[in-house]
């Protein structure tokens, strides 16, 4: 359904997308009412600045001022300038009656992200099910590196995970590897954003990663039945080794910064050995990642204030802030929502499961050993 309405609003649209894909609550059922959400769109192109030249003529009023005024060379370099390398247009209405939001990133951008994770921000948005509207070339490295960034995903994560966890847990901890670190989370976002985002879509994680996991069988046990049985995971030296060699290059280097602290190291695998020998390598993993999170998603936050304009960017806040102050009060109202109508047993199995978790106090912390 939702791949009809937004193959109808491409139409208003320049035809050179290379990638497209929409996410979120507008796409993906978090609360009782999703048609009310913003549907999020990302436009992967291959030339940005003339992409925006033909958009400003078929759709100048999606552009801010005085960006407008200035043109697209101007426009294209905000977007390659900083951040996440995206160029927002926010709150705009759909000859349906649809708000949508639409980013704007460069082909090039979007791999160097999914394979390095220099900013780990639509990287980490692929991190978690997207409907994907236009599927990219066969021959575009854009396949590869969307397969390379979900191998990725896992790495890290079995790094942050204690050896054993519940399969909730590990897609939490998939899901908040790209908003530990963001600041918009102290202030502006839900509180309860990755629990909303995994609970009811348990199967579609599943449908996610069940192919890659395919190949962690070594590493990772995860049980096929339930989705609050504990899995185990190896945790040795060797298998650390292993986890930390397949990081993205980014994180790779961050870590050894840490670990040397500031210093060239002279090998970068006796480095990576010997953090994995540290009993607090997780935790240095994750200050790596907060901090390529927490700086790409200021600057990504602070190109949005210039991109979207004053005006917009006050009623953008106003909606985030509303969204979060209604998530607290409806999170009881939450459960019997999700599996209204034609659900099956497995719909039934994560009911339980989301019962369970909202009726525990300590639903949020890891499972110790």
């Amino acid at each position: 359904m939702i791949e009809k309405v937004v193959k109808t609003i491409l139409q208003d649209y320049p035809k050179n997308i290379k990638f497209c894909f929409a996410y979120g609550s507008g796409v993906f059922k978090q609360k009782v009412d999703s048609f009310n959400n913003m549907l999020d769109l990302i436009f992967v192109v291959h030339n940005p600045c003339q992409w925006h030249f033909e958009n400003i003529n078929k759709n100048p009023t999606h552009y801010a001022q005085p960006l407008r005024f200035f043109g697209h060379k101007v426009i294209t370099k905000v977007q390659e300038s900083g951040g996440a390398k995206v160029y927002y247009n926010t709150l705009i209405k759909t000859s349906e009656g649809r708000n949508i939001k639409y980013g704007v990133i460069s082909e090039i951008s979007l791999v160097e992200d999914l394979l390095d994770w220099n900013v780990l921000y639509l990287s980490g948005r692929l991190h978690k099910p997207v409907q994907v509207i236009i599927e990219p070339d066969e021959k575009s490295q854009l396949r590869t590196a969307l397969v390379q960034n979900l191998h990725s995903a896992i790495h890290a994560t079995l790094i942050l995970l204690p050896e054993h966890f519940s399969e909730i847990e590990f897609y939490k901890t998939i899901v908040g590897l790209s908003y530990n670190g963001d600041f918009r989370m102290i202030f502006g976002e839900d509180k309860n954003k990755i629990n909303n985002i995994v609970w009811p879509q348990l199967n579609k994680f599943k449908e996610l990663y069940s192919p890659i996991l395919k190949y962690f069988d070594q590493y990772i046990d995860i049980p096929k039945n339930n989705y609050n049985d504990i899995c185990y995971q190896d945790i040795s030296p060797e298998a650390k080794i292993y986890h930390l060699n397949k990081l993205p290059r980014v994180p790779q280097i961050k870590l050894i910064q840490i670990w040397s602290q500031g210093q060239k190291s002279k090998d970068i695998e006796d480095c990576l050995r010997a953090i994995a020998h540290d009993p607090d390598s997780s935790e240095i993993l994750d200050q790596c990642l907060r901090n390529i999170v927490c700086k790409s998603s200021i600057f990504q936050s602070l190109k949005g204030i210039i991109t979207a304009g004053f005006i917009k960017s006050v009623q953008y806040s106003n909606r985030k802030i509303m969204k979060m102050i209604k998530s607290t009060k409806q999170r009881e109202k939450f459960l019997p929502h999700i599996c209204d109508k034609n659900f099956n047993k497995s719909d039934l199995h994560i009911k339980s499961v989301i019962k369970t978790e909202i009726e525990s106090s300590s639903s949020d912390k890891r499972i110790k050993q």
